[in-house]
């Protein structure tokens, strides 16, 4: 009997699975899934993300049994571990998604490479982490990746979407197959997780997603930026760690709805910054277009920033919600971005490494590209667009529900008057702080500076 592997790295799934889906056909299959301790040693894997992680990895663990099988745990080097089950087990393929990032890539040539010495074949599959795969469109004047959103959203709008695929059944596992211990988050890694941060898996995203259309996708197009609303999906741990199949969701959602293309708008936001990320790999830490920037270095500025003390409410409200949930809204992003790098003209890696910190979605491609289109040093097409945060919360927030909500010392101040709380209170507040920065001033001399 042949016997395959699938090895599951960034798609903790059974439903619409192109590497699982592979690997049974005909076969015994090892489903595996490798505690990569590089990846632990470094700071990527943060106590949300462990937290999140490990209940994704029950939670897969159970669907595999309920289709005969179960997850195949090891700890150590993802490359070594694997070469390591395909001896034992004289595995003669092994199926992988296909990532993006530098690491994955490294990982997939090494893969490539020491499995070719034990004959065993290592098979890349598209499109499971993203819609489309990050190579598969590219713009007809000869380069590698569109650096415009417009023109790839108008390709990708036009591809033709793979079916999703079912579920597997009958998994068949080698003779005497066993897995080390399901990893807690405290096997993951340091640290305690936010209070608030949304649990793991397969399972709770298929809740979500039901819940979340049956309720909320007809309004996406008209509520998506209301901070105080339940209008966003919260989908993005889900699609981070591959627990919901991007794919699916496209063939979830009815084009010809206002809601629901908006929604697919998001998803095709989500394949244009890793296609970026595949064609430049150092886009993780480089900027994609250099403005000459000069940087501030102000560590009682990034400090404030950092723990929503900066006298913004609107900013310092999403600061509070990222360290309570392990996630902000979009909205809420784009505002705290544009106060660290334009308002206060700090390095936009400083706010990535922060945002990477905390995050449960936190997602090299997403996180680090978003921030670069906010700082004007990556594909948006108006490098020096300044969010005012009084009027972005005046219009997104303009009852101030959100922030009362995350900073409950202005919650007697009513309405709109809490966006501005020195304009009613010039002596202070207590428990809440003045200014750090005049946003007005600040605002200009940036665009002083950018346009030199």
């Amino acid at each position: 009997m042949t016997v395959t592997m699938a090895l599951f790295t960034r798609d903790l799934r059974v439903h619409d699975n192109p590497a699982l889906a592979a690997a049974v056909q005909n076969a015994e299959v090892l489903p595996v899934f490798v505690v990569d301790e590089t990846i632990c040693a470094t700071d990527y894997l943060n106590p949300n993300k462990a937290d999140f992680l490990a209940t994704a990895l029950a939670d897969l663990d159970e669907g595999l049994r309920r289709a005969g099988g179960q997850l195949i745990v090891r700890h150590g080097d993802t490359v070594g571990e694997v070469c390591r089950l395909v001896r034992q087990y004289s595995v003669d393929e092994v199926h992988i998604a296909e990532d993006v990032s530098a690491y994955s890539r490294r990982r997939e040539d090494r893969l490539r490479t020491q499995l070719a010495e034990s004959d065993c074949r290592l098979h890349v599959h598209a499109g499971s982490i993203t819609v489309a795969a990050p190579g598969r469109l590219t713009p007809s004047g000869g380069s590698d990746h569109f650096a415009v959103f417009t023109p790839y959203h108008r390709r990708w709008s036009r591809l033709p979407v793979r079916a999703p695929l079912p579920v597997p059944k009958g998994i068949r596992l080698p003779h005497g197959a066993g897995s080390e211990p399901i990893p807690a988050a405290t096997d993951l890694g340091a640290g305690s997780p936010s209070p608030e941060v949304a649990p793991g898996g397969e399972s709770a995203g298929r809740h979500l997603v039901r819940d979340w259309f049956g309720a909320h996708i007809g309004a996406y197009a008209d509520r998506h930026d209301d901070l105080a609303s339940v209008a966003t999906s919260r989908f993005s741990p889900y699609l981070h760690f591959g627990c919901l199949s991007a794919t699916e969701l496209v063939h979830r959602s009815d084009p010809s709805a206002p809601g629901a293309a908006a929604f697919v708008r998001q998803l095709a936001w989500r394949d244009f910054h890793h296609q970026m990320l595949a064609a430049r790999p150092e886009l993780t830490h480089s900027d994609y277009r250099n403005r000459n920037d000069r940087w501030h270095e102000d560590t009682a500025s990034l400090t404030a920033w950092r723990a929503g003390q900066t006298g913004y409410p609107i900013v310092d409200a999403g600061m509070r919600q990222l360290a309570a949930q392990g996630w902000m809204h979009n909205r809420a992003r784009m505002i705290t971005a544009s106060f660290l790098t334009k308002t206060l003209y700090l390095d936009w890696r400083r706010g990535a490494k922060h945002f990477l910190a905390l995050l449960a979605d936190g997602d090299m491609a997403n996180n680090q590209l978003n921030w670069q289109w906010v700082a004007g040093t990556g594909a948006d097409t108006r490098p020096n667009r300044v969010l005012n945060p009084i009027r972005q919360a005046e219009r997104y927030d303009p009852s101030g529900a959100y922030v009362r909500r995350w900073i409950p010392e202005l919650a007697h101040l009513r309405g709109r008057d809490i966006h501005q709380p020195w304009r009613w209170h010039t002596d202070g507040i207590d428990g809440y702080p003045a200014r750090i920065v005049d946003h007005e001033q600040a605002a200009r001399d940036f665009l002083r500076v950018r346009r030199g």
